[in-house]
């Protein structure tokens, strides 16, 4: 462990010690920032999450191969939109705060994100 000055290990420990609190308590927090869409988010995921597990479904029920891959681009799609949404919150928030801050590294982490997005 680093050689942190005592009242920085204590912050530290603090921190964790809230977050195992909220967890252990049920108490809904953030992990991080929030998104003004995050709850349309989670909602396109939990669709597609179903959805997923109805085309495991089909695959274990013996379903026609070509049911089973239009399904899937339902899904791929879904995943997709859901990505757009992300990246256009993050345009509009992160990197405009970012930009006003002069933080370039944030610009290159978001292109990466871009091209492993888009592979």
């Amino acid at each position: 462990m680093p050689d942190f000055p005592e009242h920085c290990h204590e912050q530290e420990h603090d921190h964790e010690h809230d977050h195992a609190y909220l967890h252990a308590h049920g108490i809904a927090h953030s992990h991080g920032h929030v998104h003004e869409n995050q709850k349309a988010v989670i909602n396109r995921l939990s669709r597609a999450i179903g959805h997923l597990e109805k085309v495991k479904r089909m695959v274990e029920d013996g379903h026609d191969c070509s049911e089973v891959l239009i399904q899937l681009a339902a899904v791929r799609s879904a995943l997709d939109n859901t990505g757009k949404v992300i990246l256009k919150d993050h345009m509009r928030h992160c990197m405009v705060d970012a930009v006003a801050a002069g933080d370039t590294e944030a610009i290159d982490d978001l292109c990466q994100a871009i091209d492993k997005f888009m592979k």
